[in-house]
């Protein structure tokens, strides 16, 4: 019974981190309307998978390790603003490029695999899901648990990430916000990449600040 609250207790507060919006969202959500349903959901499995590393890492004591050695977090901080900065100019750069002669902001997204890779590295190079995880996880993970409760939180981790990135690929890959998205493309890259670069300095600056 203590499992079973603990259980319930991590994947409730790991749907509402979900939900909320940032880099993931930005990611899947692009490549759902610029090239396809399957690009999209291959980044919402991605995603999902990041987020079990996540989930392992917190299994065996990822807090431990940032409140003993504070600098790997500025490190992560860094690094993660870094990349998402990287992402955001990439898409800049490609706001007028059609879409038939490059994928808009990711030229190296070739195939739903690719996409794949992209929506792992984007999970796992946000430091602040990392201390989502790590916080969620200290907070309900009972003092001692089984494999078999370990098995099934990690299973519904990758359920709760993949699942609710699936459902906005799914949805933005539909007729009506691709048709949007072609009639304004390069606005709606601007604005994209613009936010993935804002929040890549903002984690930058808050690495500084601490």
């Amino acid at each position: 019974m203590q499992e079973f609250f603990a259980l319930a207790g991590i994947i409730a507060a790991l749907a509402v981190g979900a939900v909320s919006p940032g880099p993931s969202f930005v990611i899947v959500a692009r490549l759902a309307v610029a090239t396809s349903r399957a690009h999209g959901l291959g980044a919402a499995i991605g995603m999902g998978v990041g987020g079990v590393v996540f989930g392992v890492a917190a299994l065996f004591g990822l807090q431990g390790i940032l409140l003993a050695v504070p600098s790997i977090y500025l490190v992560l901080k860094v690094l993660g603003g870094v990349y998402l900065c990287y992402l955001g100019f990439r898409i800049l750069l490609s706001a007028k490029v059609p879409l038939n002669v490059e994928l808009p902001g990711q030229s190296a997204v070739v195939s739903p695999a690719r996409s794949f890779w992209l929506g792992v590295t984007t999970q796992v190079s946000n430091p602040k899901t990392a201390v989502v995880y790590a916080s969620v996880f200290a907070a309900f993970l009972p003092a001692t648990f089984s494999m078999l409760f370990a098995a099934v939180l990690l299973f519904l981790v990758f359920v709760i990430e993949a699942g609710w990135y699936a459902l906005v690929a799914t949805v933005l890959s539909s007729s009506g916000p691709r048709r949007a998205y072609l009639g304004y493309k390069a606005w709606v890259d601007r604005t994209a990449g613009l936010v993935m670069v804002g929040l890549g300095l903002r984690l930058v600056a808050s690495a500084h600040e601490s």
